[in-house]
């Protein structure tokens, strides 16, 4: 499985949560912390920072790929379009939360949400 981490690195232990919720192994981890411009238009920005990936598009349409997106929310929102777009699905990403009572402060994995799932969901609901 690939993991593409757009916020802060990853620690072991939350790796192993990770493989642990996905039954799957990381094979390849790719870091790319988004550092975007406010007073510009996020579209472009999106597009150079996956440009930046280096996956191939079969890569892109084919690999397991598991998401961390970045905290601020318009990015994450303009980052999942296009990487619907490339990818023809949404892709599962992860979902952490602060260790209750830990000082200084860590993050541990939630759980991983299946985005593609909810979408489909989504769609038993729909009004006619």
């Amino acid at each position: 499985m690939i993991l593409l981490n757009f916020s802060h690195p990853i620690t072991p232990a939350q790796r192993g949560q990770i493989e642990a919720l996905t039954g799957n192994t990381i094979s390849r981890e790719i870091a790319a912390m988004p550092q975007f411009d406010e007073q510009q238009p996020f579209a472009p920005q999106v597009a150079a920072l996956l440009a930046s990936v280096e996956l191939t598009p079969q890569e892109w349409q084919g690999a397991p790929i598991l998401i961390v997106l970045p905290s601020l929310n318009f990015i994450a929102a303009a980052l999942l379009a296009e990487l619907h777009g490339r990818m023809g699905y949404f892709p599962p990403v992860v979902r952490t939360r602060p260790v209750a009572g830990s000082l200084p402060r860590q993050f541990e994995v939630a759980e991983i949400v299946d985005l593609q799932s909810l979408r489909e969901g989504a769609r038993t609901r729909r009004m006619a």
